[in-house]
């Protein structure tokens, strides 16, 4: 059987799946099917081998077996692409199975969408491990380490530690003040620095204590039990942080720290493009979507924009969802290729005769081992319930709910940990959105929303309780461009379905569309906006004084508003579905001035009366006529008029001269002699000379 160019390998697994061979060759538009296998990872591996050696591109419909299938691609040095599908946990293995069969296009469909691959970063670690803790486990841990790594301990505020008989690793004492870096690279500002003292007996005695030492590592275990050292510190790679009071969870994080010495790849999760950001213009700040949201602080400003360390990214993906530009984006995978998945699935899931469509979004260290624990313990997944495993559930954004109920989803959940933790706090702002905008078409309440549990019978039944509706729409348009444009399209496929299509829709504060509100009495036409504008959703005319406005490149940063010095810009956040959303609207318009002396246009009229009336007669320099009347010359003018005159505008009064010693002297030498000249009655009382004759 065949998919979009590349033959499909399915098997039953033993029997435990009911798989009709000519239905899903119908429905994945193959003309035939090769059969399905009832033990391809064993007595019919050759059928693997056959396909690789033909040089054919597959997608093999089994995952549990797929390092079985790996090594024979290494036996036989093939180049030929492999995809693995698991289509058993996820549908096979349901009480509903024999109905799956739209179920198994979709996900098979989906499995045939090629992923780009990913750049990655090199992680270097010396196996340099600071064991940070309080008491004498930290010791413990220390030890069973030693023989892998270069362990260096250090105790916080330590009491009753025994001393130690030997002294064949190095103990300090320290409070960890600041940490920052990430694997291979950590950084530490350290307080209440000291070293034993060799003469400690009945406990480690330490000497005198320093603030501000420094020191650096590859990997920190910190067994204090107290606060983080890093912000979402479950996703700082190289900081290891279990609860000291659990000794299997302490010898787990030992065991994975063991091997964290050589070099690593870590993927980098978003493609930075500085360009598009609307984080800040000459010093006014616009966008913080990403700042406000990032997790772990890799995110941090950087100017204009802001910067992205890869190094400390934890790849939640939150940036991407929020960012209005696509200045941000995810590739874990792209969002279009995300998209181009979603529309795979769901549209092979409706010409397979699929119905009511739900899909679930879930990860793989959470959502993958309740799917899997609901197939082998319970019913299984409904028929309907199409699985989507995603990097991170919090990389789905309004682009993303929008393309799956223009592709005709009926419901969206999203599974989640029962206890929340710092991801979803993006992922709560995209939901709200996308509810919004669904309930202002006039769609039903409740289609989209979280699941948040660890238990699969919980999770089994929130998905027997959804309702049985159609799908909202049924486009299948293709997804292409960055986020906002997908986001674009497919709300335009659900505004074409809408049971109440309005054509203006208001949007909760800090939705990424809407139109500005201008005060044009008190524009002046400065055009300062229009250089703060980063998507250009702000223009000028070259040609003459005129603002326009483009809805649709409006990402409401509010850079316009920051930078107006008039500030009569307001943001108005708004989904405006009419055509003149993506044209230029014409928000104000002046009659240019005309220079008096050469007739150049430039600037507005009222704004050179506006400078006149408030200068002429109220500026020392704007006294005389001819000066005022320079305030009505173009730039050229003003010069060749001041060069002409030979005046300096700025000449204020003549500056009184300086004056010397010698002045000073000079001046009372000379009262000095017109005293000795005056009459005596008119020498000032109390002068040595009152009261004497003049000889």
């Amino acid at each position: 059987m065949a998919q979009e160019g590349r033959r499909v390998l399915l098997c039953n697994c033993e029997g435990t799946m009911p798989l009709d061979g000519a239905a899903l060759a119908k429905a994945c538009g193959a003309s035939h099917t090769s059969g399905i296998a009832t033990q391809l990872c064993r007595a019919e591996l050759r059928q693997f081998r056959a396909a690789l050696q033909a040089g054919e591109s597959l997608i093999v419909a089994c995952t549990q077996e797929s390092p079985v299938f790996e090594e024979q691609r290494g036996e036989l040095r093939a180049d030929a692409a492999v995809t693995y599908v698991n289509i058993r946990e996820t549908a096979g293995w349901s009480s509903e199975a024999p109905l799956a069969t739209p179920k198994i296009a979709a996900l098979i469909a989906a499995a045939a969408v090629p992923v780009p691959l990913m750049r990655a970063l090199t992680l270097n670690s010396q196996g340099i491990a600071l064991i940070y803790g309080r008491d004498e486990r930290a010791i413990e841990a220390a030890r069973q380490l030693s023989t892998r790594l270069d362990v260096t301990i250090m105790l916080d505020r330590p009491s009753d530690v025994p001393g130690q008989p030997l002294m064949d690793l190095p103990i300090v004492r320290g409070r960890i003040v600041s940490a920052r870096g990430h694997f291979g690279a950590f950084e530490l500002t350290i307080d209440d620095y000291a070293l034993p003292v060799p003469s400690s007996r009945r406990e480690l005695v330490f000497g005198a204590a320093r603030n501000g030492a420094k020191s650096n590592c590859d990997i920190i275990i910190d067994l204090t039990g107290g606060t983080p050292l890093f912000p979402a510190h479950e996703k700082r790679d190289g900081y290891l942080r279990p609860d000291p009071n659990d000794p299997a969870a302490v010898q787990r994080a030992l065991f994975e720290a063991s091997g964290l010495i050589g070099e690593f790849e870590k993927p980098v999760y978003v493609d930075f493009h500085s360009e598009l950001c609307a984080h800040q213009r000459s010093h006014k700040t616009g966008c913080t979507r990403c700042l406000d949201i990032c997790p772990t602080g890799a995110i941090v400003p950087a100017g204009d924009h802001v910067a992205i360390d890869a190094f400390v990214c934890g790849g939640c993906g939150n940036c991407g969802a929020v960012c209005p530009t696509g200045a941000a984006d995810y590739r874990m995978p792209p969002a279009a290729v995300r998209i181009e998945q979603l529309r795979a699935m769901l549209l092979a899931y409706r010409e397979a005769g699929g119905r009511q469509a739900v899909v679930l979004v879930h990860d793989a260290e959470h959502g993958a081992p309740l799917v899997d624990a609901l197939a082998r313990y319970g019913d299984g997944l409904p028929a309907r319930v199409l699985p989507m495993a995603v990097h991170a559930v919090s990389e789905c954004s309004l682009a993303f709910f929008a393309s799956a109920f223009a592709y005709g989803a009926a419901e969206l959940r999203i599974l989640a940990p029962a206890k929340r933790n710092a991801d979803l706090g993006g992922l709560d702002q995209q939901l709200m959105l996308a509810d919004a905008i669904l309930s202002g078409l006039g769609f039903e309440a409740g289609r989209l929303g979280l699941i948040e549990t660890d238990d699969p019978d919980q999770l089994a039944a929130a998905l027997s309780a959804l309702p049985k509706r159609e799908g909202l729409a049924a486009s299948s348009h293709l997804a292409m461009g960055r986020s906002r444009d997908l986001a674009r399209q497919a709300l335009r496929q659900l505004h074409k379905a809408a049971p109440q299509p309005v054509e203006m829709m208001a949007l909760p504060q800090g939705a990424p569309f809407g139109s500005l509100q201008v005060d044009i009495g008190h524009c002046t036409l400065c055009l300062a906006c229009v250089a703060a504008c980063p998507t250009g959703a702000l223009s000028d005319d070259p040609e003459r004084p005129r603002l326009s406005f483009t809805e649709d490149a409006c990402v409401q940063c509010g850079l316009c508003r920051s930078t107006c010095p008039e500030k009569v810009i307001a943001l108005e956040p708004r989904l405006n579905f009419t055509e003149a959303s993506s044209a230029a609207r014409l928000i104000k318009e002046e009659e240019p001035f005309h220079c008096v002396r050469c007739g150049k246009a430039f600037g507005t009229t009222s704004s050179i009366e506006r400078i006149v009336a408030q200068l002429e007669g109220k500026h020392w320099m704007y006294d005389k006529s001819d000066m005022v009347e320079r305030l009505r010359m173009c730039a050229d003018c003003r010069i060749i008029v001041q060069t002409e005159s030979g005046l300096d505008p700025y000449a204020g009064p003549p500056r009184p001269a300086i004056r010397t010693t010698d002045d000073y002297i000079a001046e009372r030498e000379g009262a000095d002699r017109d005293d000795i000249g005056a009459p005596a009655d008119s020498w000032p009382a109390g002068s040595p000379k009152a009261g004497k004759k003049q000889v």
